[in-house]
């Protein structure tokens, strides 16, 4: 109930700053973690949320994608299984199988509750290792092809990029630096903006304009405020242990 209030607020006060026009041409990517760490109720709170998000986004009048992106399967798979196949050479770099997932299209402009369509976020086989670089790149490119001339992307992660393959064959921070890489360049063309909202994660050594929460229960009411402070140029204040 407290995160509908908190949307239907928002909601009016987007409104008073921004025109039909603005909020037409703009289109926002929420990309969702769900990697193994998210099983559960974070996982649970993050579908419920992003649900909450995309209806009240429609409403106004925005473009919203929803995406989510995890691995195929533990211990790398086949890309694992071909390294070793070919003798293990050295750096191999990524050993694993992306999972990309697409929620909602930002070509659907229905203002409507995913409900059914959203319950495969739910599903228990999903959640295994998470490469957020390049499902960051993947997202990216999603949003560069659009028409629309302000494009957002805000992430919802509980932790750093992590793939235990890949880990054990190369240099132990290649997913940490592939990320902050990736970003770096997001941010350097200008084209999209970037924020966080990190679950229990200081998404802040990564991130520069994010937010984080100590626990999944405060995610639906700090996604619409994170989304409101992106949408007005009104910066949200990152939430405090005290406060979280």
């Amino acid at each position: 109930m407290r995160v509908h209030l908190d949307a239907l607020a928002a909601s009016e006060r987007i409104r008073h700053v921004t025109t039909h026009d603005d909020r037409a041409d703009t289109v926002i990517t929420l990309l969702v973690d769900q990697s193994g760490s998210m099983r559960g109720q974070s996982m649970l709170l993050a579908a419920a949320a992003t649900d909450i998000a995309q209806e009240f986004l429609a409403h106004l009048g925005y473009r919203i994608e929803i995406l989510g992106f995890t691995t195929v399967s533990w211990k790398g798979g086949h890309p694992r299984k071909f390294w070793r196949w070919w003798f293990r050479p050295k750096a191999p770099g990524r050993l694993c199988e992306l999972l990309h997932i697409i929620y909602r299209s930002a070509d659907d402009n229905q203002a409507v509750r995913l409900g059914w369509g959203i319950r495969h976020m739910l599903r228990p086989d999903l959640p295994k290792e998470n490469i957020d670089g390049e499902a960051l790149i993947w997202a990216s490119e999603r949003l560069t092809i659009r028409p629309e001339k302000r494009k957002i992307i805000i992430v919802i992660s509980d932790g750093a990029p992590a793939d235990d393959s890949t880990l054990d064959a190369n240099e132990p921070d290649i997913l940490d630096a592939h990320l902050r890489e990736v970003i770096a360049g997001i941010e350097a063309k200008g084209n999209i903006e970037l924020f966080a909202l990190g679950i229990g994660f200081d998404v802040k050594r990564y991130y520069t304009a994010c937010t984080t929460i100590q626990t999944a229960q405060d995610l639906g009411t700090s996604l619409i405020g994170l989304l409101e402070g992106a949408l007005t140029g009104r910066r949200s204040p990152e939430l405090s242990d005290e406060n979280a």
